[in-house]
Order: structure tokens, then sequence, then C-alpha cells
């Protein structure tokens, strides 16, 4: 079997990174149609928190699966659904406590932004540049990431604002990180003096750590001056921890690393260990103003994700997955700084936890989207997936499964190595 001789059948909207093949997944590796094994540093784009297959995962699908795949949520309930709303407002921050649970990422972006609108009864929300918050008309609404994402889509949502994100790109060339962060607050200060008044926005949405605009982290100054700046008006701060949250950075969510509690919070991606689940959570008082059929899904909240999820819990309470990210996130930025010290081409190292990024950059300091790809290409000669990020794609994510081992580290970093040697 060929990928080829199947391509005509599928829409090429859907940009294929590779055309492998895939037969079985475990752990860190996948196997394809050839038994060749590849090391898989991308995991569905930070979906499978556990890795591939992990067996209480497994387990946990086939015993719901045997009983009862879905009968619509909206219908009856779940058991496995009702247990893991309640768990997961055990381990949410502050109030959120009420859940809205959905499929996708996108899903639960275009839900957080109806709840906001009708709980303040505002019109305008509020985005960041470099932002990328899914591919429904409402999510890609409000994603800036990359105009590709946007073209020959509009007009879309109205009163959609964007301000700049304290990112090196998107700020004066030299700023450094505390003048990036005062001029990115001011930029949103003076959004509302000239475009739109603070008292008709709704939300602003933000990850408070950016995945697809290139693993950027912001200071906790500016993280808690967005939360000031919304309490002050009376705006809901979304908070999109889809590709952030759910331990990846070495905390439950990202958001506890600035020390701030948003209004809403999305989750998706790592959620339910691999299986399609996202969900929107808030508190009572702001979920008390989305009324019966405001909003609604067929498939969110199925049994047999919720079992797939309250799983991956079990095993994050078992295994101390956190303590995991925090010892092999720290080994893997450690490896990848020494990288940096013998390559020129990797000009940055950033991110918090297991959601790591170098980024390439030719000697004049112009992005280097073509090293990334020649990278790409010998990594994935050497038996290894990756993935870049950024609006020039020249940044390399990390996103390997949050109970990565130190061996299968070593083995990535000796396979990056490689290739860069061939550079």
């Amino acid at each position: 079997m060929e990928f080829n001789q199947y391509k005509e059948y599928l829409s090429p909207a859907l940009a294929k990174a590779t055309d492998l093949i895939i037969t079985s997944g475990e752990g860190c590796y996948l196997t394809d149609i050839n038994g060749e094994r590849y090391l898989d540093f991308v995991q569905g784009i930070a979906v499978n928190a556990l890795g591939h297959s992990h067996n209480k995962v497994v387990d946990a699908i086939c015993g719901q699966a045997k009983n009862l795949i879905n009968a619509s949520f909206n219908l009856v309930n779940f058991e496995p659904t009702l247990k893991l709303a309640k768990r997961l407002s055990e381990v949410t921050p502050g109030d959120l406590n009420s859940i809205f649970f959905s499929n996708g990422g996108a899903e639960a972006t275009d839900g957080a932004i109806k709840l906001a609108k009708a709980y303040t009864k505002r019109p305008a929300i509020i985005s960041f540049k470099g932002s990328f918050h899914g591919r429904t008309i409402g999510a890609t609404t409000v994603t800036a990431s990359n105009s590709k994402y946007r073209k020959y889509y509009e007009p879309m949502m109205g009163s959609t604002y964007f301000v700049p994100y304290p990112s090196k790109d998107l700020c004066p060339k030299g700023f450094d990180e505390q003048q990036r962060t005062e001029y990115c607050l001011e930029e949103l200060k003076s959004l509302f003096s000239y475009v739109v008044a603070p008292e008709m926005v709704a939300a602003i949405i933000m990850e408070p750590i950016q995945g697809e605009g290139g693993y950027v982290v912001p200071t906790k100054e500016f993280v808690q001056g967005i939360r000031s700046i919304c309490s002050e008006h009376g705006i809901l701060l979304i908070f999109d921890e889809i590709q952030a949250g759910y331990g990846r950075t070495g905390k439950m969510f990202a958001c506890e690393n600035f020390d701030v509690v948003p209004d809403i919070m999305t989750l998706g991606k790592a959620i339910a260990g691999g299986l399609p689940m996202s969900a929107v959570v808030s508190t009572n008082e702001i979920m008390e103003e989305w009324h019966p059929g405001m909003h609604g899904t067929t498939f969110g909240g199925n049994p047999v994700a919720a079992a797939a999820a309250n799983a991956v819990l079990d095993v994050f309470e078992e295994q101390n997955i956190l303590e995991n990210v925090n010892t092999m996130g720290s080994y893997l930025k450690e490896k990848l700084f020494e990288l940096k010290e013998k390559y020129s081409c990797i000009s940055d190292v950033r991110g918090l936890g297991l959601m790591l990024a170098i980024e390439f950059s030719h000697e004049d300091g112009t992005p280097g989207g073509d090293i990334w790809a020649k990278v790409k290409a010998e990594c994935l000669r050497n038996k290894m997936l990756t993935l870049n990020c950024g609006v020039h794609g020249n940044g390399m994510r990390f996103a390997t499964p949050l109970n990565v081992k130190k061996e299968e580290i070593d083995q990535g970093i000796m396979i990056l190595e490689a290739a860069l040697q061939t550079l």
C-alpha cells in the first residue's frame, strides 16, 4: 500500500507532513506498514499525553465500548462523563467548576466566545497576533498565527480586534523582555482609546503560552497585566489551554505558571489520551447565563472519550506525571541549550516543562525556515517525526509524551544532532 494510491480520495486542504502509513503505536514510537519504527516527538500535536496506546487508556476505551459507545449526552447522562466533570472541577484553578464537553479545540474556542458574549451581552472580542485557536469560522476569526489560515475567508465574525503578543517578532526590533511586556500592554490600552471602547468588549482570548505561534512564553507581569485590565473593565479573560494545558508545562494548567485564573478556560488535545475531546470550563455564575439550547453538541461528552480521560487522570495521579514533566523537561532543555552552543543556526531555546522549542536562523538573523525543512527531512530519514511552529516556520517544537523517558530524549537529541551535522 502506498499513500499516493489513495491521495486522490483525500482533500488537499488537510496538509500532510509525511506520506507514512502507520499501523500501530506504542509509547514514544510509531510503526509503519513496512515495519519501520519511528520516534514520535509530535504525538498527534501534543494529543497523546501518555504516548501511543497506553495500556490503561486502551483498557478503559475497550471496557466502555463494550457497554455503550454513545447515546448523546444531551439526552441521557453517562457515568464516566459525570465522574470526569467532577474530577476536572477538583483540579481546575479557582472557581472554574462548571464544564461543557465538546469534541475538538476549535469547537471549544467557539463555545468560549459564545459563552462570553452571552454573559456580558457585549459584542467585541480581542485576540493576539501570533495566536492559534482553531479552524472553524469563529476560531479562525480570532486566529492570527499566519495569514494563510484566514486567506479567502473574509468577512469573518465581526467586532474582532488584535493586539501584539510580547514575542520578538511582534515587537520593535531590539526590545528586551521587559520592553516587550510594556509595549504590548500599552498597545492594548491604545486599542481602547482609539478603536473599541472597553465596555463593548466581551472577552480577551489568549494562549498563556503561544503554541502554533512559536511556543512563546510571556512574562508573568504581562499575563497578570492582562488579568488586571480585564478585571478593571468587566472583560472576561479566556485562556486557551488546549495545547499548553494538561500538564504540558509542568503545571496541570499553564495559567498556574503566572498565578492567574481566567474567567473561561478551554481544554483539548491531551484531555482524553488521544480520543477527540475538549471542554469549555468556567464558573457557575458565568455558565448560568448559558441557558439550555444556547449551545449544544451531538458527540461531546461521549462515554468512551470520558472513560479514556478518567484513565489519563488516574495515571497522572498514580505515576506523578507532573514531576516527570519537570524533570525530563529540564533535561531536554539542557540538551537543547548544548546544541545551541555547538550550532550557530539555532538562535533560541524556549519553553516550559515539555513545551519546548528551538528556533533556526541564518547568520544575518533572518528566519531559517529552509534550515528547518532540511533538518526535518534528515530527522525523518533517521526515523524521527518532528513539527515546526512560528509564522516563518523556523521553529521546531517538542511535544513528547508527558511520561517520556531519558533514553527516548537521548535518542531524539542524537537524531537531531545528526541532522544538524549534515547542514
